[in-house]
């Protein structure tokens, strides 16, 4: 699949039991190499607030934030589809300004869908946006916007209520018009129930194998994000000590002057130089 994968994918792979992998990316070099390796689907989260921008939660992070690095990542992708976060507060006002705030993430950050935290409390503002021709894909389980509310990072839906009010939340935004479901650390029977209940494809981080994809942020994957890592990630790779073992040589080159060394520096002709004394 060489072109630009589509919600038209996202039901197909569904339907045919292709699992789709995402991850997220905030910036164009990070998107270019993420895409290269054949990802379905990039996610410019607003977890960009802790790994990016170094704010304790994703709540202080803006609209002008996520256009900013959605347009960034978006030049850099040629097949993945691009999903932007709606940040905190960007949606709960009012349809109106929920259908703005998704119009600019898809007109100024060149995205090519938005995805949203909640269920059945913000299914008219899904179906409001969907409504403006923007696809959106929903987010339930552990949701980052409310940490505070919920009282930390913490597994959502394990008892039964819980669990029901969830799969209740899906089907709501399954009805609203949602692309496709993010299930963020809840239980993996729970997932397993939500996701054989949809005809869309649910997005799993935290929720098991029985999802119909997964997403993780790049930085856990690559190692290179400490502050906190939570028990669904694995790391693929340890960049953080690459870089800072590559960071350091670079200082001690610099301090005992063998860097720049004579290949990598620029050099006049005799009779140039002659001219200059």
């Amino acid at each position: 699949m060489n072109k630009r994968v589509t919600t038209a994918d996202f039901r197909r792979m569904k339907q045919e039991g292709k699992p789709i992998a995402m991850l997220t990316a905030y910036d164009y070099s990070m998107a270019s190499l993420v895409d290269a390796a054949g990802i379905d689907t990039i996610l410019v989260g607003d977890s960009l607030g802790n790994v990016v921008l170094g704010y304790d939660s994703t709540v202080p992070v803006t609209v002008d934030d996520m256009v900013h690095h959605s347009r960034a990542v978006s030049r850099g992708v040629k097949r993945a589809m691009v999903v932007c976060d709606l940040p905190f507060l960007s949606y709960h006002v009012s349809r109106e300004e929920s259908v703005r705030n998704a119009g600019r993430l898809m007109q100024e950050g060149l995205a090519h869908a938005v995805k949203l935290e909640g269920g059945s409390e913000v299914a008219d503002k899904v179906k409001a946006i969907t409504d403006a021709g923007i696809p959106v894909m929903g987010h339930l389980g552990l949701t980052p916007q409310s940490v505070h509310q919920l009282g930390g990072y913490k597994v959502q839906g394990k008892d039964g209520d819980a669990a029901r009010k969830l799969l209740e939340d899906a089907k709501s935004l399954e009805l609203a018009g949602a692309f496709a479901i993010v299930l963020e650390c809840i239980p993996q029977q729970l997932a397993k129930t939500i996701s054989e209940s949809l005809s869309i494809p649910t997005i799993g981080i935290g929720a098991g194998v029985h999802c119909d994809g997964q997403v993780l942020v790049i930085n856990d994957l690559l190692g290179m994000f400490s502050d906190f890592t939570p028990k669904f990630v694995k790391q693929y790779a340890n960049l953080k000590e690459q870089i800072i073992g590559a960071c350091s040589s670079y200082v001690e080159e610099v301090k005992a002057k063998s860097f720049p060394g004579p290949e990598h520096v620029f050099n006049m002709k005799e009779e140039e130089l002659k001219k200059l004394y």
